[in-house]
């Protein structure tokens, strides 16, 4: 779509007759105030309700999006913005479309994409589910800020301003309310420009219930953010259960340890086991999925994705083997000692300091070569 103006204000549209006249006019009273060249585009989803023809009536364009769904609204709506820029914002009069120059002004400015801050605006009581306010909202910004880098305060404000190429270049894929977090965390990958302003909050003029789900769609948005992180999701778990799990080995492997009367001996060792093979599989994990990115664009490749791109299926392979060979060498041992009863009975707490260490190395191992093959798969380019 060619930018003949500079502005396309997008509102996503499921029978919203009830509001959409007043956020119309507000938008385009902004724009006409202010000396925007813009429009109003109305990306409706499929309404009954005679939101089209109140559209149409007050002079906004319209985009029928047949594939259902608030990020499927945004995409295309967004696909058919005239605008260099676009403000998006929901159709249900909770946002104030007459207060658009603050995102206009950081859109001029230079950045990719302006975030909404309704704590920072103000939230009108009765506006915001407790639950959201307090728990939800809070709780998905502090992983996203965690997990992506960024200064956001507000991850889940649905009123937000952005460069219109920018976005699509993005390639945005979600159709549902994750949508909403997709686009903050791929311009954080691609290191796009990101800035916030205050934005107010009112409660909706609705009489109906919101199609917002609190479980649903909460869990959707962190499942998202966690998906697209596996630095965090595997990476970092992985390496903190195998640290613990080989300090716990170590320090059994000398002898049982006595805290306050309370013994910590071979049955703990299995335990540090798991701990170090769970460990061990969730950072295979973790660079299975930077190899997977790195081939299908899932995420930006970066750095520790050419790192792990640079190990061949040869250094896996070769640390495996040395790790199972390590493994038999204790295992021999253990059979040394074992024929020195003349294959009799064996005090557990003695023998199994060994076979513990023995087994999980050989596990270990083979874990490596497999995952040297697979890695090696994942390269693999297809036509």
């Amino acid at each position: 779509m060619k930018h003949t103006k500079e502005l396309t204000v997008i509102m996503p549209c499921l029978n919203e007759a009830e509001t959409l006249e007043r956020c119309i006019e507000k938008a385009q009273k902004c724009m006409n105030d202010n000396g925007i060249n813009g429009e109003v585009l109305i990306a409706d989803n499929g309404s009954t309700d005679g939101s089209i023809e109140i559209a149409k009536k007050c002079g906004a364009r319209i985009a029928h999006i047949s594939e259902r769904g608030y990020g499927a609204a945004l995409r295309g709506g967004t696909s058919e913005a005239c605008g260099k820029y676009c403000i998006m914002g929901d159709a249900d009069d909770s946002y104030d479309f007459s207060q658009l120059m603050p995102y206009m002004e950081k859109l001029r400015e230079g950045y990719d994409l302006v975030m909404g801050n309704r704590f920072k605006g103000g939230i009108e009581k009765g506006a915001m589910p407790l639950l959201h306010k307090y728990l939800g909202t809070p709780v998905i910004s502090f992983i996203g800020r965690l997990f992506y880098h960024n200064k956001i305060g507000d991850f889940n404000c649905g009123m937000r301003g952005y460069n219109t190429e920018k976005i699509i270049d993005l390639n945005l894929k979600s159709n549902g309310m994750e949508y909403a977090s997709e686009m903050i965390v791929q311009s954080a990958l691609h290191n796009y420009k990101i800035a916030e302003v205050p934005t107010t909050l009112s409660v909706d003029g609705r009489s109906r219930e919101p199609y917002l789900s609190t479980w649903s769609d909460g869990w959707r948005h962190l499942k998202f953010l966690l998906l697209h992180s596996p630095n965090w999701l595997f990476l970092i778990p992985g390496l903190f259960l195998i640290i613990l799990g080989f300090i716990m080995m170590v320090t059994l492997v000398i002898g049982p340890v006595i805290i306050n009367d309370i013994s910590f001996d071979i049955n703990t060792m299995l335990f540090a086991a798991g701990f170090i093979l769970a460990g061990v599989n969730a950072v295979l994990f973790s660079c299975y999925t930077k190899i997977f990115a790195a081939q299908t664009g899932y995420i930006p490749l970066t750095d520790s994705v050419r790192k792990i791109s640079k190990f061949t299926m040869e250094k896996g392979i070769i640390v495996g083997i040395l790790m199972i060979l390590g493994g038999l060498i204790a295992s021999v041992a253990s059979i040394a000692i074992w024929s020195k009863t003349s294959f009799g009975d064996l005090n557990p707490e003695e023998i199994m300091r060994i076979t513990i260490p023995a087994i999980t190395s050989c596990v270990i191992g083979v874990e490596l070569v497999f995952g040297g093959f697979f890695l090696e798969i994942l390269r693999i380019e297809h036509s």
